[in-house]
């Protein structure tokens, strides 16, 4: 009698329950790289023109024909261009980036000079150095301003981390040139300090201390404006 009362508790199921997977809230499923590249930075989305342009640039570079590439580039839009030079630069193709650089240099003048210290770190840390020294030779001037004192700092920095003299030369001539140390582009105490103590690094001790003296003239400027500025209170 026990077990014919214990039957109707016990049934027969020929098909298993399904098992139903519910991811938790914030759950991320991340795909490591296939290779030793970083992860695309946070909020770059690439065009599909972009994604084409960068498959036909390296393409062309594959079978020789990339100055063939380059007219169809000169139809992207500013933004897409910014975007194609940072991917070649994120995948190390740096001789794609050179190429990229100055389409953006002839269709959108004037360019950051933050993107040329972009393309030269990347180009020494591949060895690519005598390409340091044609991109810069490439520039034809350096003018001032506020946020250009910050992109200058950058690039003087990446030409000196790779010991490129004859380009740290070049940038401070350019500089000269576009009136630096004068009261049209007063010298930033910062840029002045990266570049006399990168001349210095590279051997050159006059230009270094050429330099220097536009940082005392600077701080000179600086006190007797405080000065004036009290006997006008």
């Amino acid at each position: 009698m026990a077990l014919l009362s214990l039957r109707p508790y016990f049934t027969l199921n020929p098909r298993p329950p399904s098992l139903t997977v519910v991811p938790s809230r914030g759950t991320r499923i991340r795909c490591g790289p296939r290779d030793n590249r970083g992860p695309l930075l946070k909020g770059r989305i690439l065009s599909s023109e972009a994604i084409q342009s960068i498959q036909s640039l390296k393409r062309a570079h594959r079978t020789g024909s990339l100055s063939l590439s380059l007219p169809p580039l000169r139809r992207l839009l500013k933004a897409d261009l910014l975007a194609v030079l940072r991917e070649l630069l994120r995948q190390d193709h740096c001789t794609l980036a050179f190429h990229v650089l100055s389409v953006l240099r002839s269709e959108y003048p004037p360019l950051d000079l933050t993107l040329y210290a972009q393309v030269v770190t990347a180009l020494s840390r591949n060895g690519e150095l005598d390409q340091i020294d044609s991109l810069i030779g490439e520039l034809e001037g350096i003018e001032g301003g506020y946020e250009t004192d910050k992109a200058l700092a950058k690039l003087i920095k990446a030409v000196v981390g790779a010991e490129r003299r004859e380009s740290a030369v070049r940038i401070y001539a350019m500089m000269r040139d576009g009136g630096w140390g004068s009261e049209s582009w007063e010298a930033d105490e910062y840029v002045t300090e990266v570049l006399s103590k990168g001349l210095r690094r590279l051997g050159e001790e006059s230009l270094a201390a050429e330099v220097a003296t536009h940082r005392y003239y600077y701080f000179s400027s600086q006190i007797f404006l405080k000065s004036k500025n009290r006997h006008c209170e």
